[in-house]
């Protein structure tokens, strides 16, 4: 009998001191693997730049129309230069602004009360956008 509860005993202590070995054998590994502190320090602001150097500009989307605003076409129907203007008669409101196409197509179904479109095609595609115009 003495024997039996020996056994029980062990089986029960063999698996909880098995935890709690594998446990101390992962906190402490786990403490191994942190990574010091960097030693190098980085300014929390860049040099000022010299007023005088002028400062390369990049290019910008032309973010000069959008949704509301009017527009009159200066330029041609083949050559189109739009200019901003208030709302009135004989104007062109921008229903919808398109970036990144050149699609004007796309008006017909995301803007179908629209009566005409504007393609601006920059050198760089990402900031191509097609305007859906209504005529007023």
């Amino acid at each position: 009998m003495a024997l039996i509860i020996a056994l029980v005993v062990l089986l029960v202590l063999c698996p909880c001191l098995g935890l709690a070995g594998w446990a101390v054998w992962r906190v402490a590994d786990a403490a191994n693997d942190v990574d010091p502190t960097p030693s190098v320090s980085v300014p929390a602001l860049p040099p000022a730049l010299p007023r005088d150097v002028p400062t390369p500009a990049a290019p910008t989307p032309d973010e000069e129309f959008a949704r509301g605003d009017c527009v009159v076409n200066d330029g041609s129907e083949d050559d189109a230069e739009l200019r901003k203007v208030p709302c009135g008669p004989n104007t062109y409101q921008v229903l919808l602004r398109i970036p990144a196409t050149t699609d004007g197509d796309r008006c017909e179904t995301l803007a179908p009360q629209a009566t005409a479109n504007y393609v601006h095609d920059n050198s760089i595609d990402l900031f191509d956008y097609v305007l859906c115009l209504k005529k007023r």
